[in-house]
């Protein structure tokens, strides 16, 4: 059974493609936004995505690019931009097929089975360092000068959403909801235990982080 990743911020399409794939024997994710999109590549690693360009809060095209570093996995876009510029961005980004809406459904899938005909390939991710620290997401460990690291479950999953983020402020709710899920948006004194738990791993003076940067009343920054 094929694994497909289908990204529309439409509830409508996303469950006529639901079905329609679901009744082909196709185990089916879907997904509202680009963050939502790049997360679920990152954990399901699914077998194909079937992509919207116009997205609530990234463009389309940085999703296919960000598809892209992670896994060699067929992207076929699916959108309502017919312009020639949009086709040649989407191209250059990576996807591998263009559909416009509105569009026949058998002529959706027969596209959708024959990019499930070429091989995937997974691109791991170069390990990071955090001063004395190297963090390896793919192989899920973390050395020290002193050895391995043990992180919990849970602390491995909020790492792993800001060290895939470099740089970039990640809004504490978005860590709550894609942690603990979306009833825990409200309870930031989660984020705060165990940040601190992290920092005394792996942090060399955990209280003056230079890696694991807190953003007062806002989120967290992972710094390389």
């Amino acid at each position: 059974m094929s694994h497909i990743l289908v990204v529309d911020d439409e509830p409508a399409l996303l469950r006529t493609l639901r079905i329609n794939l679901q009744a082909r024997h196709y185990s089916v994710l879907t997904a509202a936004t680009g963050q939502e999109a790049l997360d679920s590549v990152a954990q399901a690693l699914p077998d194909a995505v079937v992509l919207d360009l116009g997205l609530p809060d990234l463009d389309g095209v940085d999703v296919i690019q960000g598809v892209r570093s992670t896994l060699e996995v067929p992207i076929i876009v699916l959108t309502g931009r017919a312009d020639i510029e949009d086709k040649l961005r989407a191209f250059d980004a990576g996807a591998d097929d263009y559909v416009t809406k509105p569009f026949i459904m058998d002529e959706l899938l027969a596209r959708l089975r024959a990019v499930l005909r070429r091989p995937v390939t997974l691109t791991p991710a170069p390990p990071t360092r955090t001063g004395r620290h190297e963090i390896d997401l793919t192989a899920a460990t973390v050395t020290g000068p002193d050895g391995p690291v043990r992180l919990t479950p849970t602390e491995w999953k909020i790492l792993a959403l800001l060290v895939t983020n470099p740089g970039k402020l990640v809004p504490g709710r978005q860590i709550l909801a894609e942690v603990w899920g979306p009833d825990a948006q409200g309870h930031s004194n989660y984020l705060r235990v165990y940040l601190a738990a992290m920092r005394r791993k792996l942090e060399s003076d955990p209280a003056r982080p230079r890696h694991l940067i807190t953003e007062p009343g806002i989120g967290y920054r992972f710094q390389p």
